[in-house]
C-alpha cells in the first residue's frame, strides 16, 4: 500500500513538471510572436518616403531638413538653478532646472564648454524676474524667451554663434 501511494505522488509530480513546462514553452513562443509583429520592420517603404525619393530637391530646401539643420541634442545643466525672486506680498524661492537644445556635435561640446558662463547669464536673466509673473504660465514663457535671448547673446560674443536653440525647464518649483 506505501507503494502505491508513492506511485501516485510520482505521477503527480511529472504531470506538474510537464505543466509547467509547456506554460513556459507557450510564454516563450507568445513573446517571440509579440516581438517579431511590434518590431519587425516593413520592407516596403511608406508614401512620405516615395515622396521623398521622387522629389529630392523639394525636400532639401526646407529649413526642417536634418542635413540643414542638423540632429537636436540636449544639454543638460549640472546643477538647478535657485534665486530669490520679491513677490507683491513676500519673496520667493524659486529653483528651476534646465536644459539647454543644440542642433549638432559641434554645438554640444561648445555649450558643455561654456556651462559655467550660461548657469551665470541664466542665474542673472532669472534673477530679474518678478514672482508675480512666475506664477503664470506666460510669465514662465516669456522668462524662457528672455533666457534664451540672454545666453545667445553672451554665446555669441564667446564663440561667435548663436549655440543654443532652445531653454527648456525640466523642473520648476517656486516657493
Amino acid at each position: 500500500m506505501a507503494e502505491e501511494e508513492l506511485q501516485i505522488e510520482e505521477g503527480g509530480k511529472k504531470s506538474k513538471l510537464m505543466l509547467i513546462i509547456i506554460i513556459a514553452v507557450v510564454l516563450i513562443g507568445g513573446g517571440g510572436a509579440a516581438y517579431f509583429f511590434l518590431f519587425a520592420g516593413s520592407d516596403q517603404p511608406s508614401a512620405a518616403e516615395e515622396l521623398a525619393a521622387e522629389s529630392p530637391g523639394e525636400m532639401a530646401s526646407t529649413p526642417s531638413s536634418s542635413a540643414d539643420v542638423g540632429t537636436a541634442l540636449y544639454v543638460a545643466m549640472p546643477r538647478p538653478i535657485v534665486f530669490n525672486v520679491p513677490g507683491s506680498g513676500r519673496d520667493r524661492l524659486v529653483q528651476i532646472k534646465v536644459q539647454l537644445m543644440v542642433r549638432g556635435t559641434d554645438n554640444e561640446e561648445m555649450a558643455q564648454t561654456h556651462i559655467p558662463l550660461i548657469e551665470g547669464t541664466l542665474l542673472q536673466a532669472f534673477s530679474a524676474s518678478n514672482a508675480d509673473n512666475l506664477v503664470t504660465e506666460v510669465g514662465k514663457i516669456e522668462l524662457r524667451e528672455n533666457a534664451l535671448e540672454a545666453v545667445q547673446t553672451e554665446l555669441e560674443k564667446v564663440a561667435g554663434a548663436k549655440v543654443v536653440e532652445r531653454v527648456l525647464f525640466t523642473d520648476f518649483v517656486m516657493q
